[in-house]
């Protein structure tokens, strides 16, 4: 009997997760025209066992589209609570020692890819991974060359996420507010370059008034958090 390299690669990866259990939660706010192309990577992924989309109070079909897929699970929010309530209650809804965070909107991503940002945890070369865009487009790859820590691609285990205070109340400065944590408490981080891939940007989904619009209060929030940040020392 022959086996093909790509069986060969998943047999490795199998032995790999010695039983640790991987959740992919995708905070989502009416992202139903994109999320179809980051779940299928998601699927592809020989390191996630659990697929889980938190739905923030979207109002263009989202959560209706992602529930009706079998393979994954989905939470509706009545009201937008911003991106870390998303991710909180993501982290609360499943029992998985590690938990990878996806944008949904994500474009070039695969199944290697998501396996590269859960290889770090698993190996335990490091406490968190962060997805760093490469050859994606020169907008998103130089903001995140610049400024790694607001990407929203990241794994790290549950029990450290639970333990970061207050992020619930952290809208689009959550990845920046969970960078702090870790740097604060000398937890081990390690950079994922994601080649050939980027996400919509903000003008792109919203227009250009209100995307830009949405950029500066995003960039305001990070900016307090990166000035002061205190409560994420705890």
């Amino acid at each position: 009997m022959t086996h093909t390299r790509s069986e060969d690669l998943r047999s490795s990866k199998s032995q790999l997760k010695c039983g640790f259990k991987t959740t992919a939660i995708l905070p989502a706010y009416n992202e139903r025209d994109r999320i179809s192309a980051v779940l299928d990577a998601v699927k592809q992924s020989s390191l996630v066992d659990d697929i889980l989309v938190v739905s923030d109070g979207s109002t263009d079909g989202t959560f209706e589209l992602v529930s009706a897929d079998p393979d994954i699970r989905a939470i509706h929010l009545d009201v937008n609570r911003g991106k870390g309530a998303a991710m909180l209650i993501g982290a609360q809804n499943t029992d998985a020692e590690i938990l990878l965070f996806l944008d949904a909107d994500l474009v070039g991503m695969d199944g290697e890819k998501v396996d590269a940002l859960i290889e770090p945890i698993i190996q335990n070369r490091a406490d968190m991974a962060i997805g760093v865009f490469k050859n994606g487009r020169g907008p998103t790859d130089l903001a995140q060359f610049l400024a790694p820590y607001i990407s929203g691609q990241r794994a790290l285990r549950r029990e450290v996420f639970l333990s970061i205070p207050g992020i619930d109340r952290v809208r689009s400065g959550v990845e920046t507010a969970i960078t702090r944590y870790f740097k604060y408490h000398g937890l081990r981080v390690e950079r994922v370059a994601l080649v050939g891939c980027t996400h919509y940007m903000k003008e792109e989904k919203l227009g250009l008034v209100r995307g830009f619009a949405s950029r500066v209060k995003m960039y305001t929030e990070i900016a307090k958090i990166m000035l002061d940040g205190r409560q994420f020392r705890a």
